[in-house]
C-alpha cells in the first residue's frame, strides 16, 4: 500500500527511512507549538486557543501535502508572518486580531486564485535555473543562522553609544542600533547550553559521516537525554507526559472577514500575500530540489498541487485561529535524514496532532538539541552551489545576492527579490534579455513596486 501511494522504490527510500525523516522534521519544527502562542498571545489572543490552532493547522495541512502531493514538506504558522501579524498589524496599527485573521483568510483566497490560474506555477517554471539553486543554498545558510542563534554558538553583542541607548530607552526597547554597535561573535563555549549544542553538532556529524540512518533524530534524542543528566533540561515537579487539550478555549471561526474588507486593509493583505508568495516559492523550490523531485527539464512535478495545499492552508489556518500557515524550511531536516515522499509529511502531520496530548513531553526538547540538526541541514543544502555558473557574471551576481541576503537580512523573500531584480537587469544591459522568461520581468517590476510603495 505504501509503495503504491508514495512511490517509495522510485524515490529510492523505504518506510523506515520515511518514518524517521518525518519524526526528524517534527522535532525541528516542534518549537512553533510554543513560540506561536507566545507571539500571538502578545496580540491579545488566548494562548491555549493559538496552541490548538497551531497543532491542528500544522497537522492537517501537512498531512494534506503528503497525501495529495507526495512531497516530504511540512507546513505550520510561519515565523516572521506571525510577528508581522501580531506586532505590526494588531499592536502597531490597532487592528483587532479577529480582523487581522480576516485579512489572512483573504490572502489565502488570493493564493488559491493564483494557483488555479497557474500563475504561481509559472513563477516556478520561469525562475532561472541559477536562481533556483541559489535559493536552495540561501535557504541552507538561513537555516544555519537559525541553528547558530538557537544553539548559542553564535551571539550578537550590542555596544551602544549614549545617544542610541537614550533613543531605545525612550522607545521602550524599540530601535535600530548603528552598524558599528552590533557585533556578531562566537558564543560563550563555557556555557553548558552551548557545550551541549556543540556536542549534539559533533555527534550528528559523526553519525552522518558513518552513514548511520536517522542520524539527526538519534542526535536530537541523545542530546536531550544528556541535557537531562547535566541538569540543563529541567523536568518539572509532578511532570506528566500526557495532558488532555482544552478545546473549550478555542478561536475557531472567530475571524472577521467583513471587518477586514470594510477597513480597507489592502496594504496588509498585499503584504501577507507578497511575503508568503516568495517565502513559499523559495521553500518549495529549495526543499523539492534537495529531495531530488526535479525532473530532467528542471521542473517540479506536482508543484501546482503543492501550491494549492499551501494556499488552502493559509485560509484554513485563519479559520482555526492562527496566522499564515506556510511551507517550512525546517522540512529540509527530514529531507536530510532521507525523506523523499509524502509519507514523511504524513508522519510529521500525525505527530503535530498527537502533540496536542503530549505538549509537556515535547516541551522537554531544548534548543541545544534541535539547533545542531538545522546547522547540519544548512551544510547539506550548500551542495547546490556547484550548479551555479560563476564564470558568467549575469548568472553569478543575482545568485550571490539571493544567497547572501537570505541569512544576512533574515528573510527568504528579500533574497529572492534581489535575485529577481538583478537577473533581468544584468541580462538586459549585456544584450541577452531574450534569455529571460517573460514572467521574470513582471516579477521584477512587482518587486520594485513593492519596495517603493510598501517600504517602511
Amino acid at each position: 500500500m505504501f509503495e503504491k501511494l508514495f512511490e517509495l522504490s522510485a524515490r529510492k527510500t523505504d518506510v523506515k527511512t520515511e518514518v524517521m525523516a518525518g519524526i526528524t522534521t517534527f522535532m525541528t519544527m516542534a518549537y512553533i507549538l510554543f513560540v506561536n502562542p507566545s507571539i500571538l498571545g502578545a496580540a491579545g489572543m488566548d494562548k491555549n486557543a493559538v496552541l490548538l490552532a497551531t497543532a491542528l493547522g500544522a497537522g492537517l495541512v501537512t498531512i494534506m501535502m503528503g497525501l495529495f502531493v507526495n512531497y516530504p514538506i511540512a507546513l505550520a504558522p510561519g515565523m516572521g508572518l506571525n510577528a508581522f501579524y501580531a506586532f505590526t498589524v494588531v499592536i502597531g496599527m490597532g487592528v483587532s486580531w479577529q480582523v487581522a485573521l480576516g485579512a489572512v483568510f483573504i490572502s489565502g483566497l488570493i493564493f488559491i486564485l493564483l494557483t488555479v490560474t497557474n500563475i504561481r506555477q509559472l513563477l516556478v517554471e520561469g525562475m532561472p535555473t541559477s536562481l533556483k539553486h541559489a535559493i536552495t543554498v540561501g535557504i541552507g545558510l538561513f537555516i544555519t543562522i537559525i541553528g547558530l542563534k538557537l544553539s548559542g554558538i553564535m551571539s550578537i553583542r550590542l555596544s551602544l553609544i549614549p545617544p542610541t541607548l537614550e533613543k531605545i530607552i525612550a522607545a521602550k526597547g524599540n530601535g535600530t542600533p548603528m552598524h558599528f554597535e552590533t557585533i556578531i561573535e562566537l558564543g560563550k563555549l563555557a556555557d553548558p547550553h552551548v557545550l551541549l549544542a556543540v556536542f549534539g553538532l559533533i555527534l550528528i556529524a559523526v553519525l552522518m559521516a558513518r552513514n548511520v540512518r536517522g542520524a539527526m533524530l538519534i542526535g536530537i534524542l541523545t542530546t536531550t537525554i544528556i541535557g537531562i543528566v547535566m541538569g540543563i533540561v529541567k523536568i518539572p515537579a509532578g511532570f506528566s507526559p500526557i495532558a488532555v487539550p482544552d478545546f473549550s478555549r478555542n478561536a475557531f471561526f472567530a475571524l472577521d472577514i467583513w471587518g477586514a474588507i470594510h477597513m480597507g486593509l489592502l496594504t496588509i493583505i498585499f503584504t501577507f500575500t507578497f511575503v508568503e508568495l516568495f517565502d513559499t516559492m523559495g521553500t518549495l523550490v529549495g526543499a523539492a530540489n534537495k529531495a531530488g523531485l526535479v525532473d530532467k527539464d528542471g521542473k517540479f512535478p506536482g508543484i501546482g498541487k503543492a501550491m494549492m495545499v499551501d494556499a488552502t492552508g493559509v485560509s484554513l489556518g485563519a479559520l482555526l485561529g492562527t496566522s499564515t500557515i506556510t511551507a517550512y524550511i525546517e522540512s529540509a531536516a527530514g529531507i536530510g535524514a532521507g525523506g523523499r515522499s509524502g509519507l514523511t509529511a504524513i508522519v510529521c502531520g500525525i505527530l503535530f496532532l498527537l502533540a496536542l496530548f503530549f505538549t509537556p513531553l515535547a516541551g522537554l526538547i531544548p534548543d541545544a538539541a534541535t539547533a545542531p540538526a538545522l546547522i547540519i541541514v544548512g551544510a547539506l543544502m550548500l551542495e547546490s552551489v556547484r550548479h551555479i555558473d560563476f564564470s558568467d557574471f549575469t548568472e553569478s551576481m543575482p545568485a550571490f545576492a539571493t544567497i547572501v541576503l537570505m541569512p544576512f537580512t533574515y528573510s527568504i523573500a528579500n533574497g529572492i527579490s534581489a535575485g529577481l531584480v538583478l537577473y533581468p537587469l544584468l541580462k538586459l544591459v549585456s544584450g541577452r534579455g531574450r534569455e529571460v522568461h517573460w514572467i521574470v520581468y513582471i516579477l521584477a517590476v512587482l518587486v520594485v513596486l513593492r519596495f517603493i510603495f510598501l517600504a517602511e
